[in-house]
């Protein structure tokens, strides 16, 4: 075995706060040490005194543990703010939608800001302090317009934090083949440059990214996410019991139960070892300042 010093890497539980179950999965692996950090959805239906409760108390168990925002602008979830717009039925645009109006600049990139300053002013109440980092659910930080708002509120509210990224740090001819990974990876360039510009940290390199609705096993993919991945790097991963609340709000049930009972499961760890990683330690760890250069824009 090598003597290298072990890669340490983020394994991230995105969607804290959509439904019970999910809730449920993310404190256990918490507690057990099996992931090292959530992404709470503080517009989320499921984030009762009860459930803030527990993933505090799980995150006490694990003083390792970081618990993020998941900034939220997306169907079927509806703003904080009185004033956001546009909506659709008094929910964000969904995912295609917020991609296209974004690239053609069609948003009050100020109107997305006040929007995430609630997000952030939200996770202080309830929690009694401020995000260790912030992420995006469906990768909507990475969007043009809501980039700037996403990295100056960051900035501005909360010195200190990491953000998400996601370019994968793999050579480009093995990007070739997956269009939404390859996307990330375009999106990410601009977002990192963002990034460095204000001094804001962000994690070396990414992976998870997958076709959530197909057949797939989560060993051989985490086995493809760790291969190359580098020294603070970070995997999202989205564990959770599938409940009556979840299949309400999101078509990603049954491999959330999948990825749970991997990530449970004493595979884990020996991929763990033999892959000779660790997760990293404190709400800190292992971060860069990223690429500072001037990506093409998108």
């Amino acid at each position: 075995m090598s003597d290298a010093a072990p890669r340490r890497i983020w394994l991230v539980a995105d969607d804290y706060g959509i439904s019970p179950g999910v809730n449920r999965a993310i404190r256990e692996l918490i507690g057990r040490g099996r992931i090292n950090a959530t992404s709470v959805m503080v517009v989320g239906s499921a984030l009762g005194a009860d459930e803030i409760g527990g993933l505090q108390e799980a995150a006490a168990r694990n003083p390792d543990a970081a618990i993020g925002l998941h900034a939220t602008l997306t169907a079927p979830f509806s703003p904080l703010t009185m004033h956001y717009r546009p909506l659709h039925g008094g929910q964000f645009h969904p995912l295609g939608r917020k991609l296209r109006d974004s690239l053609l600049r069609r948003y009050d990139a100020e109107m997305i800001a006040t929007e995430l300053r609630a997000q952030v002013e939200r996770f202080a109440e309830l929690f009694g302090r401020l995000p260790d980092y912030v992420d995006g659910h469906q990768h909507v930080q990475l969007f043009p317009q809501v980039r700037d708002a996403f990295v100056g509120t960051v900035k501005s509210m909360l010195p200190g934090a990491w953000v998400r990224q996601c370019g994968r740090a793999t050579p480009l001819t093995q990007r070739l083949g997956d269009p939404k990974p390859l996307l990330l990876d375009v999106l990410s360039a601009a977002f990192r440059s963002r990034a460095a510009q204000a001094g804001v940290a962000t994690n070396s390199g990414f992976a998870g990214a997958y076709a959530f609705l197909r057949q797939t096993d989560f060993a051989e993919l985490m086995q493809g996410f760790l291969d190359g991945l580098p020294d603070g790097g970070l995997i999202m991963c989205h564990p959770g019991y599938v409940d009556e609340v979840l299949v309400s709000l999101d078509p990603f049930t049954d491999q959330r139960e999948r990825e749970n009972a991997f990530l449970s499961g004493d595979q884990f760890a020996a991929l763990l070892e033999t892959q000779q990683v660790t997760l990293a330690r404190g709400p800190s760890a292992s971060l860069s300042q990223g690429a500072s250069g001037s990506p093409t824009e998108i």
